[in-house]
């Protein structure tokens, strides 16, 4: 059996033929023959499409799970002994902290109560019950980072700072989240709040989702003091992608009702300044920006990298959040300044609400791309650097040994997995957002 006949057997012949099974559905939906032929062709082409999409991602999840010797052949094996061999490469030699499995644990947990809020109706309603509970819940996660910087020893290395201090900046990012999530003074209903005439459902049960994210992050910050080369550099990830989306989109939010609700001398003009930033290619302007970063002093620097990142995704965020200022009726925001507010007040409290899923969406496209950027990572670090993000440090598995594919499948899988929860955490606003003003006023 060839190469080609394992492939189609083992894994598009599967998915082909549950396509197959929903291509008859849909053919039995439509009364014109034609419509049949022509909506069961697109989907066929749709599928095909998906698969080849999905492909990459299954060769890395495989490869990941292989042996060298199974990875090493020359004909895939399909049949092969699962071990995580590639996975324990990327850990640190020396033994996980018992505060390790305490952030584990507590990730999990949190899961499943967000898991019983969501879904059982009866404590869906009970409001203040999941107030007091993620209430809890945080405070128990400001404690276990507590233990985690006390217990934990900061190992000694040229690259490598003390990164358990960033613990503090969890509890803080774990406080700021709980008091935008959970107001002190909110009024609580059984069923939903109206402001504004929007209806809008409660969003206490989220206070669970801060600590879950926040303590994976936990797990890195571990990892990395241990030693783990991989998890600094993933931690590093986190703390570029997360800071420049956070600043982005922050500073487009507040362009972009600049540019809807007031009369700008040249507003089209500088709109397309602004979105002329993302032209030019990474590789075009690299030189100049490492030319200038060695010369202030923020190559390989968490805040130049960032700065960076914030520069080119700052222009998105302003197009994209205009677009959903725009769909906000303007009555609003009159009749709130009517009532005395200031401006600022306005913003905060009639379009910031109102502005959510847009504020979602924006956030995961500028997550994306500061989370996959290769070139300006790979040019404004050094190798081992203090600031060198995941992405060059896969490309670094290449020796003269040859090509470890266990480690950089391995590697790649766990790249993938927080961007890839951060936007299925985002899926309902995400999707609400990128059609928001489909249907005109």
């Amino acid at each position: 059996m060839s190469t080609l006949e394992l492939i189609i057997y083992s894994y598009i012949f599967p998915h082909l033929t549950g396509i197959l099974f929903l291509g008859i559905i849909i053919y039995k939906q439509y009364n014109s023959i034609w419509k049949k032929i022509v909506f069961f062709s697109i989907l066929i082409v749709l599928g095909i499409l998906v698969i080849v999409y999905i492909m990459p991602i299954y060769w890395i999840l495989v490869t990941s799970l292989k042996s060298p010797g199974d990875i090493n052949t020359k004909i895939p094996k399909f049949f092969f002994y699962i071990t995580f061999d590639n996975y324990r490469k990327l850990l640190p030699s020396e033994n996980i902290p018992i505060v390790g499995y305490f952030f584990i644990l507590q990730a999990c947990c949190g899961l499943i109560l967000f898991a019983l809020f969501s879904l059982i109706k009866q404590l869906k309603l009970r409001v203040g019950l999941i107030r007091k509970t993620g209430l809890v819940w945080n405070m128990l996660f400001i404690i276990t980072c507590l233990i985690g910087f006390f217990t934990t020893q900061a190992i000694s290395s040229r690259t490598q700072v003390d990164v358990r201090y960033h613990f503090f900046t969890l509890i803080i990012c774990a406080i700021i989240t709980y008091i935008i999530v959970v107001p002190r003074k909110k009024q609580f209903s059984t069923n939903t709040d109206i402001n504004l005439g929007f209806q809008t459902k409660h969003k206490e049960r989220f206070a669970f989702i801060a600590p879950i994210i926040l303590s994976i992050i936990g797990v890195c910050i571990i990892l990395a003091n241990g030693g783990s080369k991989y998890f600094y550099q993933l931690l590093n990830s986190i703390i570029i992608g997360g800071g420049s989306t956070v600043l982005a989109v922050g500073l487009g939010t507040f362009s972009a009702y600049a540019f809807s609700r007031f009369k700008i001398a040249g507003k089209d003009d500088l709109l397309f300044f602004i979105l002329s930033t993302r032209m030019l290619p990474p590789v075009v302007v690299v030189i100049p920006i490492y030319l200038m970063y060695s010369a202030i002093g923020l190559r390989d620097t968490h805040f130049g990298l960032i700065l960076l990142y914030t520069t080119f995704n700052v222009s998105f965020a302003v197009w994209l959040m205009k677009g959903f200022i725009d769909e906000i009726p303007k009555e609003y925001e009159d009749a709130a300044l009517v009532d005395g507010y200031t401006r600022f007040q306005t913003f905060m409290k009639v379009v910031l609400p109102q502005s959510v899923t847009g504020i979602a969406a924006t956030a995961v496209f500028c997550l994306i791309t500061a989370w996959n950027e290769f070139a300006f990572a790979l040019v404004l670090t050094e190798t081992g650097g203090r600031a060198v993000t995941a992405p060059p440090s896969i490309t670094s598995a290449t020796g003269s040994a040859g090509m470890d594919w266990g480690k950089i499948a391995a590697s790649t899988f766990v790249f993938l997995l927080p961007v890839a929860i951060f936007t299925f955490l985002m899926r309902n606003h995400l999707l609400r957002g990128v059609t928001f003003g489909a249907v005109k006023k």
